[in-house]
């Protein structure tokens, strides 16, 4: 299974280690073709690469993907640009939230029937709510209603 992992980079880096715990989850399940979104090294400024390359590889990426992952706690952006294309190609998405204080989900996103959401407090909760996704996607079943 090939993944796509969507999160905050120009947004705000602030949630890089729950990216790459994430990522590490995701990767018990298949190939992680943004794996370097976890990385410390990766800051705001974003890579090295010119835009437009980004823009091509990613959105080759995006197609691709057996599945489409992002955690959309840190407003982003490329992050909604690329869940919206998502879902305009028909493709599955997960988006992966954490409530609390001063955080709503974009209705955007909470409200497109194209996108499975689920709001999670712990890893422990992430390692559950993957493994049940991610099974529903190497079954070829439709994602339920978010």
């Amino acid at each position: 299974m090939t993944i796509y992992f969507a999160a905050s980079i120009s947004g705000g880096r602030g949630d890089q280690a729950i990216y790459q715990q994430i990522i590490d989850i995701l990767k018990v399940h298949g190939t992680v073709l943004t794996e370097h979104f976890g990385s410390v090294t990766l800051t705001s400024a974003g890579e090295s690469l010119a835009d437009r390359q980004i823009h091509e590889r990613d959105l080759a990426w995006l197609r691709t993907a057996d599945v489409r992952v992002a955690e959309v706690s840190t407003p982003s952006l490329g992050v909604g640009y690329e869940i919206g294309r998502a879902v305009e190609w028909g493709k599955r998405i997960v988006c992966l939230h954490r409530p609390g204080a001063g955080r709503r989900l974009s209705g955007m996103i909470a409200g497109s029937e194209g996108v499975e959401t689920h709001a999670y407090t712990s890893i422990d909760d992430l390692r559950a709510i993957l493994a049940q996704a991610l099974s529903r996607v190497a079954t070829s079943s439709p994602a339920p209603p978010s």
